[in-house]
């Protein structure tokens, strides 16, 4: 059904998508760097999770919905620009209250739970809706005439979902190894909600002012 012929350019595509800077990459670098590697592997398994959504989504025509109702795609964007604005108010409270207290050099984010952290990557990329539009824009190319097309989708869907997957963990191994050697220069523990909340503003205002 799949012509394997086109999956090198379809892995290549992938590729320098994965490591083109976008709110995913930023959210996935500022965990592993500050709180290491299981941090940011939790958060790429949550993108990778969304990537599956997305993919069932697009198969279901969803993707072309939103191409011809843009006030669908407008809806989640000005969702999630709220929760991300959430987000990022309550980590810069965290941080205030944590830097009120003298005594205490750890932040509350390190109480964060596996699931806490696959949740924030999953909505992440949910609620962008850009995300989805790729998905719906960018899968049909590669399918071809024969066969399902819903089931053609689902597997190119699945392999690039994976595929991310891998080179997010990748950078998940870079960036954690970078912090170890910035946390033994600057005493950053106390000051990573402050960080995390700063960042989830600037991922609030980028969605919310995009095209």
């Amino acid at each position: 059904m799949i012509d394997f012929s086109i999956l090198p350019i379809f892995f290549t595509a992938i590729f320098f998508l994965a490591i083109s800077p976008g709110p995913d990459l930023v959210l996935i670098s500022t965990y592993s760097s500050t709180k290491g590697f299981q941090a940011g592997f939790m958060v790429a398994i949550g993108v990778f999770f969304a990537g599956i959504l997305q993919t069932l989504l697009v198969a279901l025509g969803l993707g072309q919905l939103m191409q011809s109702m843009p006030i669908f795609a407008y809806a989640i964007k000005i969702f999630g620009a709220l929760y991300l604005s959430y987000l990022g108010i309550k980590m810069l409270g965290s941080w205030y209250r944590n830097n009120q207290q003298t005594s205490s050099t750890q932040s509350s984010s390190e109480n964060l739970t596996s699931l806490s952290l696959i949740n924030k990557g999953f909505l992440n990329n949910l609620l962008n809706p850009k995300a989805l539009l790729f998905f719906s824009l960018f899968l049909p190319q590669f399918i071809t005439g024969t066969g399902s097309l819903s089931v053609q989708i689902l597997v190119l869907g699945v392999l690039l979902s994976s595929f991310v997957l891998l080179v997010n963990c990748a950078f998940s191994v870079a960036f954690s190894q970078f912090g170890k050697l910035v946390s033994k220069k600057f005493n950053l523990g106390r000051h990573i909600d402050g960080l995390l909340g700063f960042i989830f503003l600037g991922l609030a205002t980028r969605l919310a002012t995009s095209k």
